[in-house]
């Protein structure tokens, strides 16, 4: 036995019902209104026939019925499987198929994206959408609906800490999503984490979502129910800097619980800058992605010394290290460039290729381990084995720890991009592009982006006789991928660089457009 997470919601919201626990635009939750819709949303679940142990996917945008899913999967001890919106069709399909999904929430504009990643399957889930009645369609239940009638009293099934509660789907090398397994004893050591290294939340915290509620900050908004402060969701349907402004001093925000490095600079960079009261703001939050030293001296001429940094992965949930607000020092250049030091609960180290510990300052692998690690990829024993070894989670990330502890990345031995926050593996560009008729080779990597942190160039070699534009290839990519994993600039070369056996030399050519940089990501 062991406590499920949907527990943080069960013990707060008697304490105060009338505190507001949700606010996206002009709709409001109460704590009480909130606890009661998600136990109804529980029974409805199960009342469907859907069984402790099976997964849901949520699919939608920010919006409250994304937490509302979230709490009433782990209350009913149900997987919840929290998709990024943004995900093509044929990426939606496979999750949905792999993880065996029951049933898919969504919501208005990306029904169209749901019906035609469910065309591919065998198995039709239940297909639910929330928001305007007004756009369900035949095949879908009304969200609203499934609540009619459903008791409000408290709904909590017994779950074991092991059990699956967040099955979060990352890009994997071989071009394959993989479902890492956060449980439930995972989830409440992680919001304890938040607590002891990044900020101490309380009911009187107002923080504001501006990133997906299915990746970091859905986990943090965790963290701020758990104490009964208010989550604000961000309505804007793309990021802005004055609309996040506006909200942030009329609201009186005081956390900005996880920002992308984009999101951050472009906050910084905004040109309304000056113009909006922000001394309400007393924490941010960013990682996700590489964010430069020049970058950050700006944030913190800006912000002041509120800003944390965090890094982790989905296979140890948003938890290996930080650097806290006094690391933030603009004047203390090395420990800027920094990671931070190991989290409470985490031990870090660096490891060569045989897994020894390597001394101080020399290069090499970075491994984290702790009960925050996860103990494996859904339906994956070959891609856990090779990931989690001895109870040693081995991120892929390349670093050094200096003689203090701080952790140190500078690149990445499993080639993958992040851009603006977003995980993104050439090898999955790489397979698209192939099967353009025009393309006999492809190498795909990231380069230097002002604004993205890394940017996704595919450098082609075309076959004999072949005519092909890098519009043609990046559009072609726009309509088998993501949109965000589509190349932003194609070069095209007569060969690849190759070594004696044939293998593309993929860091050399990437190297080409990273001089000057200090770090490679």
């Amino acid at each position: 036995m062991a406590m499920n997470v949907g527990y943080l919601l069960t013990r707060i919201a008697p304490a105060y019902p009338e505190r507001l626990a949700i606010k996206y635009g002009k709709r409001e939750l109460t704590y009480g209104e909130l606890n009661g819709r998600v136990n109804q949303l529980a029974r409805a679940l199960t009342g469907k026939g859907i069984n402790r142990g099976e997964c849901v996917c949520v699919f939608m945008p920010n919006r409250p019925e994304v937490l509302e899913c979230l709490l009433a999967c782990f209350k009913a001890g149900i997987v919840a499987v929290p998709a990024n919106f943004r995900l093509h069709p044929n990426e939606l399909a496979y999750i949905i198929e792999h993880s065996g999904a029951r049933a898919v929430f969504s919501s208005p504009p990306l029904l169209d994206s749901v019906e035609q990643a469910v065309s591919q399957l065998d198995g039709k889930p239940f297909l639910i959408a929330a928001g305007d009645p007004g756009f369900c369609r035949d095949g879908w239940l009304y969200y609203e609906d499934l609540l009619v009638g459903l008791e409000t009293s408290e709904f909590l099934v017994d779950v074991k800490g092991t059990d699956v509660a967040w099955l979060f789907y990352t890009s994997g090398t071989t071009g394959r999503p993989k479902g890492v397994m956060i449980n439930h004893r995972m989830l409440d050591l992680m919001v304890l984490n938040v607590y002891a290294d990044v900020y101490p939340f309380t009911r009187h915290d107002i923080a504001l979502h501006a990133a997906p509620l299915s990746h970091g900050s859905g986990l943090y908004a965790l963290a701020v129910l758990a104490k009964g402060g208010l989550n604000i969701i961000y309505a804007g349907e793309r990021f802005d800097a004055e609309e996040i402004f506006k909200v942030i001093e009329s609201e009186k925000v005081t956390v900005l619980p996880f920002l992308a490095p984009t999101m951050l600079k472009r906050l910084v960079d905004a040109e309304c800058w000056g113009q909006y009261d922000l001394s309400s703001l007393k924490r941010i939050v960013y990682g996700g992605g590489p964010m430069y030293v020049e970058d950050l001296k700006r944030a913190l001429r800006r912000f002041g010394k509120i800003l944390v940094q965090i890094y982790g992965q989905g296979e140890c949930p948003m938890t290996i290290t930080a650097l806290d607000p006094e690391d933030h020092d603009e004047n203390d250049e090395e420990i800027l460039a920094s990671a931070g030091i190991p989290r409470l609960g985490v031990q870090v180290k660096i490891v060569d290729e045989h897994g020894n510990e390597v001394p101080r300052g020399q290069m090499g692998e970075i491994v984290a381990y702790g009960d925050l690690v996860m103990e494996g990829y859904w339906r994956d024993p070959k891609a856990t084995q090779e990931t989690v070894q001895n109870g040693w989670l081995r991120t892929g990330d390349l670093g050094y720890m200096n003689e203090r502890g701080y952790v140190f990345i500078m690149d990445r031995s499993k080639d993958m991009i992040i851009s603006g926050g977003n995980n993104i593996y050439p090898r999955e560009v790489e397979e698209v592009i192939l099967r353009h008729p025009a393309v006999a080779e492809v190498c795909v990597f990231g380069v230097p982006d002002p604004e993205w942190g890394e940017a996704v160039k595919a450098v082609v070699v075309k076959k004999p006789g072949a005519e092909v534009t890098a519009e043609e290839i990046i559009s072609f990519c726009r309509d088998n991928l993501a949109s965000y994993k589509k190349p932003k600039s194609v070069d095209f070369v007569d060969e690849l660089p190759k070594s004696a056996y044939g293998k593309v030399l993929k860091r050399e050519l990437r190297d080409r457009y990273w001089t000057g940089y200090q770090r490679k990501v």
